[in-house]
């Protein structure tokens, strides 16, 4: 682990991690609190990006009767699985990118 702190004041690993946690609103706080580490600002961007894409849809299913409200709960399962893994993958420092959204992340950070 690194030793360098983010600036959150926490390590990178728990500050990328804790960027999944909430979905796309702990990725909007930590894009406001961190500015230096890049790593961190991938996880936080990638969170908004990927987690905010999903709401939506939920969102949009959540008013189509019976077929949307299937697709829905389909979709929700798999979001928590990759939510699970986001954060697993954060915690143990890797730099996991999604395919097109981890693209977009990775531009918006600097990386």
């Amino acid at each position: 682990m690194s030793e360098q702190k983010s600036g959150s004041g926490l390590e990178p690993n728990v500050a990328g991690f804790l960027c999944y946690l909430l979905w796309w609103l702990t990725g909007i706080v930590f894009i406001v609190i961190e500015k230096d580490d890049k790593t961190v600002r991938f996880h936080a961007w990638q969170s908004i990006f990927t987690f905010g894409a999903i709401s939506i849809l939920q969102i949009i299913l959540n008013f189509i009767p019976v077929v949307g409200w299937i697709i829905g709960l389909i979709l929700w399962i798999g979001s928590v699985i990759l939510w699970i893994v986001l954060m697993a993958k954060a915690y143990q420092g890797q730099l996991y990118k999604l395919p097109v959204v981890g693209d977009i992340a990775a531009k918006q950070a600097g990386l």
